[in-house]
């Protein structure tokens, strides 16, 4: 995997303006990865690729774990403009380490409308470089980032939004997405 980072910088820089988290244009070239994930509709598991082409745009968003505050709040906030990334012909996914039966308890509880993969061994989400340490009351430990990418029907990823903040992320990955294709 090859990884080259270009920050943009705001055109006009607003010290009220909220954001979600850092955006970067990025190009990470990705080795063809399989994983499983659970479809809202239905719960059945269907096996979905990365990092080779698919013809259609996709926006991952990686969470620590399933029915947590926060991570629930994303969630619904994709899952309720996921007709918008329709319309782009963008897939959504939302990725994290938990299993699929945990993914069905959380799409079933929360009325998701969104697919979840499940990266038990976190084959993608280390890839992406979104495993990393932490640490809680002093103790460090490995976790997922939270973390939000564009793929391009080429299958590489060309932008990238780390340390996110939940409130209005959703929003402006949108709207990212919408500049991008413009």
């Amino acid at each position: 995997m090859t990884k080259e980072t270009v920050k943009l910088k705001p055109k006009n820089p607003s010290p009220k303006k909220v954001t979600s988290g850092n955006y970067e244009e990025t190009i990470i070239k990705l080795n063809p990865i399989e994983l499983e994930m659970m479809l809202p509709n239905s719960f059945e598991v269907q096996k979905i690729r990365f990092g080779q082409g698919t013809g259609r745009w996709q926006v991952v968003f990686i969470y620590p774990k399933d029915n947590t505050s926060g991570c629930t709040q994303e969630a619904i906030d994709f899952s309720t403009l996921k007709p918008e990334f329709d319309t782009l012909k963008c897939d959504l996914v939302g990725l994290s380490k938990d299993g699929l039966k945990s993914h069905q308890k959380f799409i079933q509880s929360q009325s998701l409308t969104l697919n979840l993969v499940s990266d038990p061994e976190t084959i993608l989400i280390s890839a992406l470089g979104s495993w990393v340490e932490k640490s809680l009351y002093g103790r460090a430990y490995m976790g997922a980032d939270r973390s939000t990418f564009v793929i391009n029907p080429q299958g590489d990823v060309v932008g990238a939004w780390r340390k996110v903040k939940v409130p209005n992320h959703a929003n402006e990955v949108l709207a990212q997405l919408k500049t991008i294709l413009a």
